[in-house]
């Protein structure tokens, strides 16, 4: 009896040095990188990006009714006629260089909870770019509650294709915030959406999920945990896949914890990354930077999608706000 006591409380013991340990190091990673989003902020950047983070997050608390509004397509953009003369030079300048990338319809993709007056700024700031079909979409504002990424990606794949026959358009280039580059990427690697999808970027999207999921309890929450079945099945091989991708994170993420989550690496995926070391994660769409990113991937040619499939890591380039 006393041998099974004691094997008893030497087990109990052994259990409860485990945990501490595991608690230990939990701790220890949630410090770094509480330290390393805190040392981010402290930079003038950094100080810079909070005051950003705070000005939008006012602002779209007054945008937000007008975005639960449907966008109406304008397929003909400023193409009606293919006059260039009432253009502004800008405008003017990408569609005579290159018709296919000012035509190429744009779909913006919002995040959790939220609606297109995300895109706010950056709709317009891509219009004013010469662009002529940028379409920000909406789905249910009930998704963080009751929805599903599976769902959510069928949904804007039949959204892409109306998009698609309004337009006359055999592709899209789409731009996802936070959730609505997963449910964009879902689409895209799982549901055949390369075939329509030329260019997807994601802005501060949790591509291998967010321990800050963890604090609501909802299904859709669920998903965006670190190791979740619909994360596991993202990251399963698959065919090779046709959408080039461009993946921008920034160390100062508040909502994908730890912020490296946001980055993406898979064999079957063709991955460009920058990182921005001191923008919130709201503010990453109004970001200037991330403004400049998005127009450099959608303007450049297609001509490495004839190419074989090269892993994520083999396009990685080191840089400062940089390809990363």
């Amino acid at each position: 009896m006393g041998d099974a006591v004691r094997r008893l409380v030497g087990s109990w013991a052994d259990r409860v040095g485990a945990g501490v340990d595991t608690g230990r190091a939990v701790a220890g990673e949630a410090l770094e990188l509480a330290g390393g989003v805190l040392r981010a902020a402290a930079s003038p950047g950094g100080v810079r990006g909070v005051a950003v983070e705070a000005a939008w997050l006012a602002a779209r608390t007054v945008l937000y009714p007008w975005g639960v509004l449907e966008e109406q397509v304008k397929p003909d953009g400023h193409f009606r006629a293919y006059r260039t003369d009432h253009l502004p030079p800008r405008q003017r300048g990408l569609v005579v260089s290159s018709m296919e990338a000012a035509g190429t319809p744009i779909v913006l993709v919002h995040g959790i909870g939220d609606n297109r007056s995300a895109f706010a700024v950056l709709s317009g700031a891509l219009r004013r770019r010469g662009f002529g079909v940028v379409h920000a979409v909406n789905y249910s504002v009930l998704t963080a509650l009751t929805g599903d990424v599976r769902r959510s990606a069928a949904l804007l794949g039949e959204h892409v294709e109306r998009i698609c026959a309004e337009t006359g358009s055999d592709r899209v280039h789409v731009v996802g915030h936070s959730l609505g580059g997963l449910i964009a990427r879902y689409y895209v690697q799982r549901l055949g959406g390369d075939a329509r999808v030329r260019t997807l970027v994601t802005l501060g999207t949790p591509h291998q999920g967010t321990l800050t999921a963890y604090l609501v309890p909802t299904s859709l929450t669920r998903q965006l945990r670190p190791g979740s079945d619909l994360l596991s099945e993202l990251a399963e091989p698959s065919r090779p896949c046709r959408t080039r991708f461009v993946v921008v994170w920034s160390e100062m993420d508040q909502v994908v914890v730890p912020q490296r989550n946001a980055r993406l690496e898979h064999p079957s995926l063709v991955v460009e990354e920058h990182r921005i070391r001191d923008s919130g994660h709201l503010s990453l769409p109004v970001d200037t930077r991330t403004l400049h990113l998005i127009v450099s991937a959608i303007t450049r040619p297609d001509d490495n999608l004839d190419h074989p499939i090269v892993p994520a890591r083999a396009v990685f380039a080191a840089g400062d706000h940089d390809p990363a």
